[in-house]
């Protein structure tokens, strides 16, 4: 007995602030080299959204400044539509509090423990208040606080409350500082890039210590903010349930109408009638029994699968791959996305992109990126629904190594927007394995590498064809030169042989006698204008055809000329020179193309 007394004196309660105070690894917070990437996340998540319910093109600030051996201080602007004053302490203040929790759609941020988290850990790390400024429009002025948040109770303590000059006419402006380090720089760049990425509307900038990095915008096009919608009968639980009924007067028949989506008067009156409930009753009068036998109606009674358009915003096949084109230089992309499905009454969309070769690493693993509502998951790879279904596929068939995951120069992108993405952890780092999430991104990633295995077999022909074309182009000539040689008669021209061959604009590059000939024929039926960029350590002063225009970079000289080609004719230029680098051909299809040095 005295010691369940003894037992008794210790059991107290906590606040949630204290619980993540020391859990704040369920945060991802859990060492140093992690918080900076976190807080910079969860701020520039905030202002992703709030530009986007704002209906504004993202500017975003970011400035991370060493303060002494291990203090960094982050500061985060965006241009958003700013906060109210006396709303500021709480948003940054006091965990669990935000205004998206009890929405239904697509957000980047729910929870409303994000930003204030990062508060709790600046405060725990160095004893520092954060300081935010914010200002809701140009008449508006402009405010600053100095907060943190009271373990305790959970709630802010304000330091400083008072007006402040401000250069932005709208937006938040947050400064964070805490014990961190900057081990993870090229992590926190690659966030960074990766972000842009999916989000191409934005444009982020950021100083770290001495460096300044720019992420342009490819789209000047404004994202239409997602809409909520109400709950689906199939996606509710019976606590969720209850908290509906105590706060309806209608009813019973009325509340399944109005509190419910893609529920009619037929259907609500099919789940009243299976459920044995009149449709007259209150709601909020039913019973425990009655209100289990009410849920289990609505999970058996069929109803159409919740509506996608309004809230959720996928990103896009071509957004996709401007993005990607924007930050990686590939040879082949490609993007998809998949019709909008549902998981346990929650609507979702997957969507894909699979690049190949340019400048991605030749050896070892695909790149991954992994994406839930235009936010990447840097962390734990290995724990993701993404990755499993990578590994799922036999991506042999489209022309790839694989061990278990795909290996080369591959680039994989996939993307979940969901009204709730079910992460493994409150870090949402990763996203657990629901069968409907995974069968889409197989889905995707298959067509996609149906794509890949057509673009690789076209570039092996063609490579071929080149080949053939180039070994021709360099042989025949020898070979009539041999030939008349030996026969002891004039040298014969063999463009009509060629002609035969190539069809095609054939471009050769040839050093004779301390002179440099360029010589492009057009062996195709139609007339085409080509550009000529040729780039070697020549500046081409005497070229027989002045260039159009030459630029000088590291002792190398860029020659380009456009030059306008019928079918069947030629245009030469000699110039004074060693030869050497490079010969290119625009303006056409790369097919159409081929070209031939003989410098050497």
């Amino acid at each position: 007995m005295a010691l369940a007394d003894e037992l008794a004196r210790k059991q107290r309660s906590i606040s949630v602030a204290e619980f993540f105070e020391k859990n704040k690894h369920l945060l991802g917070f859990d060492s140093p080299t992690r918080g900076i990437i976190t807080t910079i996340k969860e701020a520039v998540d905030n202002a992703l959204d709030a530009c986007e319910e704002a209906m504004v093109l993202p500017d975003i600030y970011i400035a991370i400044k060493k303060i002494s051996s291990d203090v960094y201080r982050i500061i985060v602007e965006d241009n958003g539509p700013g906060i109210v004053p006396d709303q500021i302490p709480f948003v940054f203040g006091k965990l669990l509090y935000g205004s998206r929790f009890h929405q239904i759609k697509q957000s980047r941020g729910q929870q409303g423990i994000g930003i204030s988290a990062a508060v709790l850990y600046a405060q725990l790390t160095t004893g520092l208040p954060s300081t935010i400024i914010s200002r809701t429009g140009p008449e508006s002025r402009a405010y600053r606080f100095d907060i943190q948040i009271n373990i305790e109770s959970n709630e802010p303590d304000v330091l400083v409350r008072e007006e402040t000059e401000w250069d932005r006419t709208h937006g938040t402006r947050v400064q964070i500082e805490f014990r961190s380090t900057l081990a993870a720089k090229k992590r926190l760049l690659d966030y960074l890039k990766y972000t842009s990425v999916v989000n191409p509307h934005a444009r982020i900038r950021v100083e770290l210590d001495d460096e300044s990095f720019t992420f342009e915008r490819v789209s000047d096009e404004v994202i239409e903010c997602p809409q909520p919608i109400q709950p689906h009968p199939h996606g509710i639980e019976i606590g969720h349930l209850k908290r509906m009924l105590a706060a309806c007067d209608a009813p019973l028949e009325d509340f399944l109408i109005q509190g419910f989506c893609r529920v009619g008067k037929k259907t609500a009156g099919e789940m009243c009638t299976l459920s044995g409930l009149s449709p007259d009753i209150p709601a909020r009068s039913l019973s425990s029994d009655e209100q289990k036998r009410l849920i289990d109606a609505m999970q058996n009674v069929k109803v159409p699968a919740p509506p996608t358009l309004q809230c959720l915003s996928p990103i896009g096949e071509d957004l996709i791959t401007q993005g990607l084109e924007k930050e990686f230089q590939m040879d082949f992309v490609r993007a998809r996305t998949r019709s909008s499905s549902v998981f346990s009454g929650h609507p979702f969309v997957v969507e894909a992109a699979l690049g190949y070769g340019g400048k991605l690493p030749a050896e070892g693993n695909a790149q991954i990126l992994r994406f839930a509502n235009r936010v990447p998951l840097i962390y734990q790879q290995g724990a993701c629904a993404i990755t499993g279904s990578i590994s799922q596929i036999s991506w042999k068939n489209y022309g790839i190594s694989q061990s278990g995951l795909p290996t080369g120069p591959v680039l994989i992108l996939v993307h979940v927007a969901s009204t709730n993405v079910p992460f493994t952890s409150e870090s949402k780092d990763a996203i657990a394995s629901i069968p409907e999430i995974e069968r889409e991104i197989v889905l995707a990633l298959q067509d996609l590498g149906r794509d890949l295995k057509t673009y690789l077999s076209r570039r092996d022909k063609n490579r071929i064809q080149e080949d053939r074309a180039r070994a021709v182009c360099a042989i025949i000539p020898e070979l009539a030169e041999k030939v008349a040689e030996i026969v002891d008669m004039p040298l014969p021209d063999i463009s009509p042989i060629e002609g035969r061959i190539m069809k095609k604009v054939v471009a050769k590059k040839m050093i004779r006698d301390g002179k440099v000939s360029i010589e492009v024929k057009n062996y195709t039926s139609h007339p085409e204008t080509i550009s000529i960029y040729n780039t070697s350590q020549d500046g081409a002063g005497d070229a027989t055809t002045p260039p159009d225009f030459v630029t000088e970079l590291d002792n190398e000289y860029t020659k380009v000329w456009k030059v306008p080609l019928e079918p069947g004719s030629v245009w030469r230029v000699d110039y004074r020179g060693t030869g050497g680098g490079t010969l290119e051909i625009r303006g056409i299809d790369e097919k159409k193309i081929v070209v031939v040095d003989v410098d050497v």
